[in-house]
């Protein structure tokens, strides 16, 4: 399928946003709700963005979700004082609702192998390590030029006896490495299991390759996939980027309620 337009992925997210009683919303933070920045502790939360994901959380019923590779609790950092229904770690750890426990589907990666990947990244300047525990990310933004060889030797550890049950992932700029078996399409399909989600249609928004699965997944279940920056397999349509998603949630959570 050819994506609709950039105004026409605005008007699908207010058109369903519109029928809150049947829509479960489910974001991207990185990249789809903030801009994507040097390194993970340097994004900023721009103004509105709070207001409009607490109204969209009361009009939805408390059906809202970020699915992230960011660990939940960082995310709570970032959004504070909102808490609401998250994964994180690509769907390693998760939880139904702001006020509930946080569930882990998977285990931290090996302490010998998380001290592998920071003497990696030691050894290469400009490559900015992220130890999430149940994962572990190498931000190469500041060293381009690194990509295939952080690339390669990443794969020759992961190849390695301590390395087994672990695969790596694309991302913008980054790779990191996770748990196999995990990734945020089942982490939407856990959530949509949930009371606050059940018998609704998702809705997903993503811009990166981590997102590919969870946007796949919505025609399977009914639901609408937006991507942004790019067409991501399975999008219905493509936001310019992540100022003109905030916007789109922006318009939508100042709309009537219905």
């Amino acid at each position: 399928m050819v994506p609709h337009s950039e105004a026409s992925a605005t008007a699908l997210l207010i058109l369903w946003l519109s029928r809150p009683q049947q829509t479960a919303l489910f974001l991207d933070v990185d990249g789809t709700l903030l801009d994507i920045a040097e390194s993970p502790g340097a994004v900023v939360v721009p103004p509105g963005l709070l207001d409009a994901l607490t109204q969209l959380h009361r009009r939805l019923d408390g059906a809202l979700a970020l699915i992230s590779g960011r660990p939940v609790e960082e995310l709570d950092r970032l959004l504070q004082p909102l808490r609401l229904a998250a994964s994180g770690g690509h769907g390693a750890h998760w939880r139904e609702s702001g006020d509930s426990p946080l569930r882990r589907t998977t285990k931290d990666l090996p302490a010998c192998l998380r001290m592998q990947l920071t003497a990696l990244a030691s050894r290469h300047v400009g490559i900015h390590a992220e130890d999430k525990g149940s994962s572990y990310a190498l931000h190469f933004r500041s060293a381009p030029s690194l990509a295939a060889d952080l690339r390669a030797e990443l794969q020759a550890l992961l190849r390695a006896p301590e390395g087994a049950g672990l695969r790596l992932l694309n991302g913008k700029q980054v790779y990191e490495v996770v748990p196999e078996g995990v990734d945020k399409a089942q982490a939407i399909q856990r959530l949509l299991e949930t009371p606050d989600f059940s018998g609704r249609l998702p809705l997903y928004i993503g811009d990166d390759v981590t997102d590919e699965p969870a946007i796949a997944l919505m025609p399977e279940l009914g639901g609408l996939g937006l991507s942004v920056g790019r067409a991501l397999p399975g999008a219905s349509a493509v936001f310019r980027d992540a100022e003109q998603v905030r916007e789109a949630l922006m318009q939508a959570a100042g709309g009537p309620q219905r």
